[in-house]
């Protein structure tokens, strides 16, 4: 389903429904162990790729970001003003 380079590749996966009723294959949710990083209130200009290349130089980690915040969605994270998320050490 994924190629071995992926972050997802060997992950157990699960059908579920789409909302039209489809059935389609998902990787299973996991429990993320806890990392060290900062607290990041977010302000009406972030967007979570903008914000990993800020702390790691390099826009595509922002699912790090995402996984820390056990978000599964990355706009929801920079959504509300003022929200803090937590952004993982390097």
């Amino acid at each position: 389903m994924f190629l071995k380079n992926s972050r997802y590749y060997g992950l157990p996966t699960v059908t579920v429904p789409d909302r039209n009723g489809r059935e389609v294959a998902a990787v299973k949710l996991r429990r993320l162990p806890a990392m060290a990083g900062d607290d990041h209130a977010v302000t009406s200009s972030d967007r979570v790729d903008i914000l990993a290349d800020a702390h790691y130089s390099d826009a595509t980690r922002y699912w790090h970001i995402a996984d820390a915040n056990s978000e599964l969605e990355t706009e929801e994270l920079t959504r509300q003003v003022g929200r803090v998320i937590e952004v993982p050490s390097r």
